[in-house]
């Protein structure tokens, strides 16, 4: 059945209530929270591998970057996303500002300067999960329109998952995008791109452009977007994976983990399932990204409307959920 609006819900996001919960049981998980500042020791590896997968790939066939570019440069730079992610809730140093530089760096591979962006707008996804004007996460309505539920529809918006991540953050409310920090980002970027093809090529540049667009796009890896939110499981609006690419992801499959608990560092996330494990075991979730990726190019059912939209910012309401129709208000995005 072709759906044609989000599903919504009158609730506020779902995890702040369950962490409550949890920590309430388990007060020794607040012992988890810090800092690893050896996720920094990780970015340099993925931003040292890809420099040296772009020099040696300077000369070669384009068949073979291509190749490259979806087997070893797809996980490099997905780890360097999940890096970045990492810098933005400040997880890796205590000083903010070494975490917005550790962000840049992790950037330079990637080409597109959005480390300084991310750090911004991604924790109002945390606060606002599903508030359209304040979650870059949620999908465009024209988006959804556009992409519908047909197979190569939906294969096209993975292979074009960072162009429409782009536009996102445009619509947000209460985020000034463009700042010092910003302009930053991209005059580095710039100059390291300028390095690349002055020093290695095109052929390069190449490598590192099929790196960044397989390591979110139309790959298994990409499959992580849809496994955060979309509606697999019912109306539950966050899944985890318990995967075994959790090793270039860096645990962030552990999702319903890091939404209950985001100030826990990426190699403490197994922890949190380990002790909190009876509030974890009845949620759906997912073991492998290669299926899901299959499941919902090919499932029907399954459309980038699948996500549940919202525009309660946290007052606690009647626990009241169903799916938008015509008669139902629309979230405003202006």
């Amino acid at each position: 059945m072709k759906k044609k609006s989000f599903r919504w819900s009158d609730e506020s996001e779902p995890h702040k209530h369950r962490t409550k919960t949890i920590i309430k049981e388990h007060p020794e998980l607040r012992t988890l929270i810090g800092r690893n500042p050896y996720t920094f020791l990780v970015i340099s590896l993925c931003v040292g591998v890809q420099i040296a997968a772009a020099y040696f790939l300077k000369d070669a066939a384009w068949y073979w970057i291509a190749l490259a570019a979806y087997c070893i440069g797809a996980f490099a730079c997905h780890t360097l996303f999940v890096c970045i992610h990492e810098c933005a809730h400040n997880l890796i140093f205590k000083n903010k500002t070494a975490n917005t530089w550790a962000g840049i760096f992790a950037n330079l591979p990637t080409l597109l300067p959005s480390s300084v962006s991310f750090q911004k707008y991604h924790l109002k996804h945390h606060s606002f999960q599903g508030v359209e004007a304040l979650d870059a996460d949620m999908p465009f309505r024209w988006e959804a329109k556009l992409i519908n539920n047909s197979t190569f529809g939906k294969a096209i918006w993975l292979l074009f998952y960072p162009i429409f991540q782009a536009l996102r953050p445009f619509r947000l409310k209460e985020i000034n995008l463009v700042d010092g920090w910003t302009a930053v980002n991209w005059l580095v970027q710039i100059a390291f791109t300028g390095a690349v093809i002055y020093f290695l090529g095109w052929k390069a540049v190449l490598y590192l452009v099929l790196s960044f667009f397989f390591s979110v796009g139309l790959h298994p890896l990409g499959a992580r977007w849809v496994q955060e939110h979309f509606l697999t499981h019912g109306e539950q609006e966050t899944k985890s994976y318990y995967g075994r690419l959790n090793g270039p992801n860096l645990n962030v499959g552990f999702h319903n983990e890091h939404h209950d608990f985001p100030s826990i560092p990426w190699n403490n996330l197994p922890k949190v399932k380990a002790i909190a494990g009876k509030h974890y075991e009845d949620l759906g979730y997912h073991t492998s990204y290669t299926r899901l990726l299959f499941e919902f190019l090919f499932d029907r059912e399954l459309s980038v409307f699948s996500r549940t939209a919202r525009i309660n910012r946290g007052k606690i309401a009647a626990p009241k959920a169903k799916t938008l129709d015509a008669t139902e208000p629309e979230v405003s995005v202006a």
